[in-house]
């Protein structure tokens, strides 16, 4: 099932073929000897007449549109909330250390 599908010798295209003249036959063996059958070729799918890919109904518009904007509103909310984040930490790293600053300065007046 894995393995890989070679084709049979009497299919498989010779690098020496030439116009004129007989095909070349090949002298060696076959590769395996398990007498398989070889595989037919399938009929190509029916190609349909030029119509769109996609045809959105009224309804799948909707859905589409409001299903983008849901993500749209999620990821922004995400973001915004990560920025918040970032800005309420250096607000804090901030002021730790004004009071650290402030700390010091006291204590080298003091003495």
């Amino acid at each position: 099932m894995f393995t890989p599908k070679y084709p049979t010798l009497d299919t498989a295209p010779t690098p020496a073929t030439s116009l004129v003249g007989p095909p070349a036959t090949l002298s060696h063996p076959p590769a395996c000897d398990c007498h398989h059958t070889p595989a037919t070729a399938s009929a190509p799918a029916p190609v349909p007449a030029s119509r769109p890919a996609v045809q959105l109904t009224p309804g799948a518009l909707v859905v589409a549109v409001a299903g983008g904007t849901a993500v749209v509103l999620v990821v922004g909310a995400v973001l915004v909330s990560m920025l918040l984040a970032v800005a309420i930490t250096a607000a804090s790293v901030a002021v730790c250390a004004v009071v650290l600053r402030s700390l010091l300065n006291s204590q080298n007046n003091q003495r």
